[in-house]
């Protein structure tokens, strides 16, 4: 295994790791439950981790990641129409129901 990036928050690992999978990666997350032990250890030790299982895979997974790391940080929000809930814009499904959600293109 080969660990191929450090991700600020649970979220971002997870999103990077759906990722990652879509595109026939496989990957573990480390230290997915160790953002409680931060003080007793630094936090920098703390980051989720992804590790890639195959090392073959690094250049298609750096790709990924580049892109990953160039996408806007500034997302609108999407209310759900079956639930009300609010999504961050970029999400194509609802989290708390799982409806799928108006695209910005076709509202």
């Amino acid at each position: 295994m080969l660990k191929i990036f450090s991700a600020g928050n649970l979220q971002d690992a997870y999103l990077l790791q759906s990722l990652l999978i879509e595109a026939g990666i496989e990957n573990k997350i480390l230290n997915e439950f160790a953002q409680g032990g931060t003080g007793e250890i630094p936090f920098t030790h703390a980051y989720p981790e992804i590790w890639l299982i195959n090392e073959s895979d690094i250049d298609k997974a750096k790709k990924i990641i580049v892109a990953f790391e160039q996408r806007p940080n500034d997302v609108g929000t999407c209310v759900c129409k079956k639930c009300g809930e609010p999504n961050p814009d970029t999400f194509e499904i609802c989290w708390r129901c799982g409806t799928t959600l108006p695209t910005p293109d076709h509202g």
